[in-house]
């Protein structure tokens, strides 16, 4: 498999894909994996601190989605461009998809965006990599087996000031329990570990790349959501791929989990 490390300050593309094993039965995507912005937009009117903050990207995400990856043999597909480009994990035409303002910081550079200027970008950032997600799901799927989604995200440690957030993982999922429900119990069992069970978002609200690949047909599938001061470095992101590995490994393994089953 090709060892990718993501810059997400590089040149932006619609999406960075990785092969799997042959023998693969598990799709791991990242919807907000990079921070790259087009050189037509500029810097949407942000300054370095934004532009490199939660504001444009999951910080860590994409890292432990490789890793992932590369630990189960499977393939990934992560987002090239900035969720201030617009949002891969939101409906195009929701008014969060291309935000005007974001964690109360205002992004000068989408006020006011047309609908033509809007469905520009979608065509290329937003539509190709959906595309992807699905050319990818129906190659593991007409190997004869229904497979299995993971995505992976990061969240700050505290929002607009608020309390800090204890949960150091949660687990976000909406109506199919069949990779949640495992998940959440070998998490807890580990004890050193705060889990949240749809916190600190919910997977019923904000689930836009799952439902439409995975839980609208049926496929097994769970989100994970990482506090971002624990994927500060490298040694970070190796720790929380492995805790993943480590707590999907039973769900994985069971058969029975691959197969169509609509919730």
């Amino acid at each position: 498999m090709l060892k990718f490390i993501p810059d997400p300050h590089g040149t932006p593309v619609a999406f960075h894909s990785l092969d799997g094993g042959v023998q693969a039965r598990v799709l791991v995507v990242c919807d907000h994996a990079s921070a790259a912005i087009p050189a037509g937009l500029g810097d949407l009117g942000l300054d370095d601190v934004a532009r490199n903050s939660h504001v444009a990207w999951d910080i860590g995400a994409a890292r432990v989605a490789v890793l992932l990856a590369e630990a189960l043999g499977c393939p990934a597909v992560l987002s090239g461009v900035s969720r201030l480009v617009i949002d891969c994990n939101r409906q195009p035409g929701d008014p969060s998809s291309i935000p005007a303002t974001s964690c109360c910081i205002r992004v000068p550079g989408n006020e006011g965006v047309d609908e033509a200027e809007a469905d520009a970008r979608a065509r290329d950032w937003f539509w190709p990599y959906h595309t992807e997600i699905g050319d990818r799901v129906a190659h593991l799927w007409r190997g004869g087996t229904a497979p299995a989604l993971v995505a992976i995200h990061s969240f700050t440690p505290c929002i607009d000031g608020q309390m800090p957030r204890p949960w150091h993982v949660g687990v976000l999922w909406n109506r199919d329990p069949r990779m949640a429900a495992p998940v959440l119990a070998a998490l807890r069992a580990r004890g050193d570990l705060v889990v949240g069970d749809n916190q600190p978002y919910s997977g019923r609200e904000i689930n836009y790349t799952l439902d439409t690949h995975a839980g609208v047909v049926g496929l097994p599938n769970v989100s994970f959501e990482i506090r971002q001061d624990l994927l500060a470095d490298e040694a970070g992101c190796r720790r929380w791929a492995k805790i993943l590995v480590e707590a999907l490994g039973g769900v994985l393994a069971d058969d029975g989990l691959y197969r169509a089953e609509v919730y």
